[in-house]
């Protein structure tokens, strides 16, 4: 049995002749035990399509299914089964991390000794803080007390929208390192993230972008498909030299990425771009041949 399954999701907001289309026929499915992440920008769909997968928001067309439920049919199983983490902080500002622990546990006819053992190498680390009101916890310890609500019904399917927007780079390492432990303990797990970098932490991902699924496939796959050349150029210049690879007719694409202005195109044309580029920079010019990543397979798949 699927962990999750979306067969054609569409789903739009507003009036029909001026409606926002938000998800544009998504198709996807995750396995039992799956690191599951949709990446995509902001406005590509993650969180109307994770809303529409935990039962808060029904689509427009398609159907969906959770460990084998139906979003709209069995929505009150799948509330039961389910742990999510919205974007947005949303737990309780006013209570201590210790209440808004208990208050979830409690709704869910659960203890927090219970499933102790589930959230433990979390929550020991906000534990010190346990009588401090959530409101004026760090992002870092509101990422990690949000994750601790959410499993604290042991879950089986836990979905985490963008859960390391807003948080520093240690944290963000913590976090996936977390995931990576729950998944030993059988969960399925579904995350959205605008970062292309935390792509590869996952086992297979869902590139989104304007409501679309561009592909699917495990990061190592994603990236071993890139089509093309990837050089990296620098110049005193760095606006003039953009503009310059932008308009060379050997240049797939090019972007800024980093340090470098990132070039994709066929590797017998580095010559006749290079030739071309040192009459406008003879003495700074500076290229190297760069690795793929999975952000640069994204604006290639965006051609």
């Amino acid at each position: 049995m699927l962990a999750v399954k979306a067969d054609n999701l569409v789903k739009n907001y507003g009036k029909k002749a001026s409606a926002v289309k938000a998800l544009k026929g998504i198709s996807f499915e995750v396995q039992p035990g799956e690191l599951f992440g949709i990446i995509g920008p902001d406005g590509s769909g993650k969180t109307s399509l994770f809303r529409i997968l935990t039962t808060l928001l029904l689509a427009d067309e398609g159907t969906a299914s959770v460990d084998g439920f139906d979003v709209v049919k069995d929505f009150k199983q799948i509330r039961e089964r389910v742990g999510y983490m919205p974007g947005k902080f949303s737990l309780y500002p006013d209570l201590s991390v210790a209440e808004n622990l208990e208050f979830f546990a409690t709704i869910f006819d659960t203890s927090i000794e219970e499933n102790y053992d589930l959230i433990r190498d979390i929550y020991v680390q906000i534990e010190p803080f346990r009588d401090r009101k959530a409101g004026k916890l760090s992002g870092g310890m509101k990422q990690k007390l949000a994750l601790s609500c959410a499993l604290i019904h042991r879950p089986s399917v836990l979905f985490l929208d963008e859960p390391t927007t807003g948080v520093d780079s240690v944290s963000r390492k913590e976090f996936w390192a977390m995931l990576k432990t729950l998944q030993t303990k059988g969960i399925s797990i579904l995350v959205s993230t605008p970062y292309m970098d935390e792509a590869a932490q996952c086992d297979k991902v869902a590139l989104l972008q304007d409501g679309n699924v561009l592909t699917i496939n495990t990061p190592a796959e994603i990236v071993k498909n890139f089509d093309g050349k990837i050089y990296g150029f620098r110049a005193a210049n760095m606006l003039h030299l953009l503009n310059e690879l932008k308009g060379l007719n050997e240049v797939q694409s090019a972007y800024p990425s980093g340090i470098y202005h990132n070039a994709v195109m066929a590797e017998d044309r580095l010559p006749s771009v290079l030739s071309k580029l040192k009459m406008d920079h003879p003495l700074d010019l500076e290229q190297v041949e760069l690795t793929p990543t999975i952000e640069d397979c994204f604006m290639a798949l965006m051609k």
